[in-house]
Parts: C-alpha cells; structure tokens; sequence
C-alpha cells in the first residue's frame, strides 16, 4: 500500500522527511524477516490467480499466508480499510477492495499490494499479474513499471538524494515509453515512503523529479519503493468506495514495489523470496 499524497503542506513534510526512522543493521534483519513472509505470501498469490479464481479468495489465501508465517496484514483495518491485499484489477491503479463477486477473467492485469507486521516490523511489496492471455501492449506496459521499479532500487544509495531514487523511475519509464512506441503515464499522486515500524513513514517518495533534492540517504533508512505506470493520461480519481483509485480515461495500470533498505554496501531488497 502506498503512501497517497493528501494536501500540499501534507506532502511537504512527508518529503522533506523531517522524522525518518533509522534502522540497526539486527532491526534491518528483522525487517527482512518480515519482508520475507510478504515475498512468500504474494508467490502464493500470484500462482493461484487465474480466470475464474476471485480477488475475495486471493485475499482470504493471502491473509491465511501472513497468519500461518506467525505475522499479522499491515492492511486489514488500517484505516479502516477491510482486506489484507489491494486487489487492483485493469483500470485500477491501487487500493482496489478484493471482493467475491470480482471474478478475474482472461485478459485481466491484476496488481497485487501486501503488506504484513512480524515482530513489530512491517513488509510491503506489490506485483502486477497478466491473467491467462494478456496483450503485448499491457505485457510491455507492466515490464516498463518493473524495470522503473529496479532503476529506483538502484539509486537507493548512501550519500545520495531522495529524488536521485524519483528521477531514476521517470527515466526508465520515458526509456521504456520511447522503445515500446508509448508514452506511458507516470502516477504523480500517489508513491513510495518510508517504512519500519510503521507501514507509512517519512519521507513520501515521489515517482518523478529532478535529482539531488531531498533528505540525503544514509544507512538504516528504509524505503518502500513504489512506480505506478498508466497506458495513457496519468490522470486519476478515487471510486465511491473511498479507497479504489482508477485512471481517469480508463486506460490500464500497473504497481509494482519492493521495500529496500539503505545498507554502506548499497541496495538491500528486503523483500525478495
């Protein structure tokens, strides 16, 4: 789940990452740990989802993951959202409410976005899942946001700036737009943040900005790392429910994330399998 940005001076503080929590190398460790069940419990996800197979039960598999690897959802009632995962099927960008009665069907993208609590630590990470025969535009779509994804985590570096890990996903996304022949829409609402002992930290993460600006990051920091990517305007709104985000032309989207650690040795994912 990702850190939405909710009023200018609201953002200003969150980027300007006025409290941010540093982390031993033993409490990393833990946040590994943690880390780890979220990896396990989206790999469960992601092999049960198929044509047929409805968010409802793709939530109840993930809760009964996280419960069983001894943690508790970071999701289920923060907020008093009502799930364990965002289910964002298509148009849906994120915070998308798995339901019974949403039924996953050939051709579908899913994002997937879990989070759990072992010992006080938080996980959070998402995936985007083609569902049986996808298209090579959507394909190429959810490969742009995940290689955004990685070209952030690779500027997740001790002495740099918060907006170096910004300017890296814009980039490859432009990159991967000027090869696919698209120009792929970039979230500006909603990114990524710290994380630790609480699932939502300082500082908020935007998805694209200049470098050099920002907190420097130094080691012991924590970062959800967070693209969202449209196949057209990056324009969104929120559905009824209060929590679903959908683009506002109704074209696909995408989320992919990994929370990362700032370690003297460069980028540790601390949500890998």
């Amino acid at each position: 789940m990702n850190g939405g940005r909710r009023g200018v001076r609201g953002f200003l503080a969150r980027w300007r990452g006025r409290d941010i929590e540093l982390k031993t190398p033993g409490e990393l460790d833990a946040m590994r740990s943690a880390g780890a069940l979220v990896a396990r419990t989206l790999a469960a996800v992601v092999e049960a989802a198929k044509a047929g197979v409805s968010t409802g039960e793709l939530d109840a598999l993930a809760e009964q993951t996280i419960r069983d690897g001894g943690a508790v959802p970071s999701f289920l009632g923060y907020h008093g959202y009502p799930a364990s995962i965002c289910a964002s099927v298509n148009e849906q960008i994120v915070h998308g409410i798995p339901a019974a009665t949403q039924v996953l069907a050939d051709g579908d993208l899913i994002s997937v976005d879990c989070g759990a609590i072992l010992d006080g630590w938080h996980g959070d990470a998402a995936v985007t899942i083609p569902i049986g025969a996808v298209s090579a535009a959507d394909l190429a779509l959810s490969a742009a946001c995940e290689e955004s994804l990685h070209a952030g985590i690779a500027a997740v570096l001790p002495g740099g700036r918060l907006t170096d890990i910004s300017h890296a996903v814009q980039v490859a996304a432009e990159a991967a737009g000027e090869r696919d022949g698209v120009r792929y829409g970039i979230v500006a609402e909603y990114g990524g943040h710290g994380i630790g002992t609480s699932m939502h930290m300082d500082p908020f993460l935007p998805n694209y900005g200049d470098p050099g600006q920002g907190p420097q990051l130094v080691p012991g920091m924590a970062l959800a790392v967070e693209p969202m990517l449209t196949a057209g305007d990056p324009e969104t709104r929120e559905l009824d429910d209060g929590w679903t985000v959908v683009t506002a032309d109704g074209s696909r989207a995408v989320h992919w994330e990994h929370s990362v650690a700032i370690t003297d040795d460069g980028p540790r994912i601390l949500t890998l399998p």
